[in-house]
């Protein structure tokens, strides 16, 4: 009887194992999710989401949602702050567009308050983010790409009560050097946080330009 892993690449199951050595902040929470069988003979996926612990109020600088759901007066409930995706693809045969047997494929997306939003330079801010976070945890990697994009969000109707919001959106791929993907999640997870707006930023991480607004 053949086994299941029998089948399955050494490197893969290598990469699947650097994967559970990865040290991730503490307010991400992670667990795997049903991976895209299309994009690769062989992948995994991560889903993230970042929810605004109470004992961090007060812990630092903070932007978007995390502004006001660190405040020591808004309740007891928790607040998304952030979500992500984080996808290994493996094909043993390479691929010519990927540069590699492996890529990771990331997605974050953020709301953020107003004038942070509207700022001209989010986008490369956002970008810069993930770069300076592989960087910071010394993940080589080549052919990376993605696209930055701001969605913003208008109630109508029954629902014109709601504010509008703006979020941020990064989507971003890049073929990690080796199959030890440990620190390639680590820096992907402390994207997340940044995007929630949680402190500390690491060293090195460009804080996102903002104002705060002054109350009325």
């Amino acid at each position: 009887m053949v086994n299941a892993l029998d089948e399955v690449p050494a490197d893969f199951l290598f990469a699947l194992g650097t994967l559970r050595q990865a040290r991730c902040r503490s307010e991400l929470h992670l667990e795997e999710i049903p991976a895209p069988s299309r994009l690769a003979p062989f992948a995994v996926a991560l889903g993230a989401e970042v929810i605004a612990p109470g004992e961090a109020a007060g812990a630092g600088a903070v932007h978007g949602p995390a502004a006001a759901a660190l405040e020591p007066a808004s309740g007891s409930d928790d607040v998304e702050l952030a979500t992500g995706r984080f996808i290994l693809l493996h094909d043993p045969d390479g691929s010519a567009v990927w540069d590699g047997e492996f890529r990771v494929v990331t997605y974050i997306r953020a709301q953020l308050e107003p004038e942070m939003g509207n700022d001209e330079m989010l986008g490369s801010v956002a970008w810069t983010w993930l770069v300076e976070a592989l960087d910071n945890h010394a993940a080589s990697y080549r052919s990376a790409g993605g696209t930055a994009t701001r969605v913003l969000s208008e109630s109508f109707g029954t629902l014109s009560d709601r504010p509008n919001s703006i979020d941020i959106e990064l989507r971003a791929s890049w073929t990690p050097a080796s199959p030890d993907i440990t620190s390639h999640l680590e820096a992907w997870s402390d994207m997340v946080c940044t995007f929630a707006g949680l402190p500390p930023l690491p060293d090195g991480v460009t804080p996102l330009p903002h104002r705060r607004r002054e109350p009325s």
